[in-house]
């Protein structure tokens, strides 16, 4: 249940983009897309900050130092790292790539988050147990007032999802649901 937001909260989305969400989920990939496309249109028309991160899994420098060969991807294609259009980005949005699980590593989002006063986030995005989660302990680390959006987010794998939206995120934050987000956002 989502019992507030701050004034200054920012949207984070994870890893929307055409390779990951072309991957199997445990939910149907169009609702959860269309649920994180409300989230979009409802912190814009608040003004409030949105964070639209990709990954690229090919430049993590950690998969140089591992000795088994199958970690390595090498290059990614420019298509794969797109995000779907089904989320409307502008040039007004903070947009952060990713070489890891954590949002936060080795980029500049916490100092963009800062920058614009942020001490509140929404996560949603894919995967449940692996981007947001990992930047959800990361945010967490550096003291966000964290709300999750779980119908805007799934995982691979079900199970996966679930550990992450019963065990993990009521530790650190408030889970709820894409309408009881843009209800406190209003």
């Amino acid at each position: 249940m989502i019992t507030a937001l701050d004034k200054k909260t920012a949207l984070v989305l994870i890893d929307l983009q055409k390779g990951i969400v072309s991957y199997p989920t445990a939910h149907p990939i169009a609702g959860v897309l269309a649920n994180a496309a409300k989230l979009v249109a409802a912190f814009r028309k608040a003004g409030q900050p949105i964070v639209v991160v990709n990954v690229d899994p090919g430049k993590n420098k950690a998969l140089n130092t591992r000795k088994d060969a199958q970690q390595r991807m090498g290059e990614i294609p420019a298509e794969w790292l797109e995000i779907v259009p089904e989320i409307q980005t502008n040039a007004d949005d903070v947009f952060i790539t990713k070489h890891t699980w954590n949002a936060f590593a080795d980029t500049a989002l916490d100092d963009e988050l800062k920058k614009r006063g942020v001490t509140g986030i929404v996560l949603a995005g894919v995967s449940t147990s692996i981007g947001v989660e990992g930047t959800a302990r990361a945010a967490y680390e550096r003291g966000y007032n964290i709300s999750f959006a779980t119908d805007a987010m799934t995982d691979m794998a079900a199970e996966a999802h679930e550990h992450s939206t019963k065990r993990v995120f009521p530790r650190v934050g408030e889970v709820g649901l894409t309408d009881e987000i843009i209800e406190q956002l209003n």
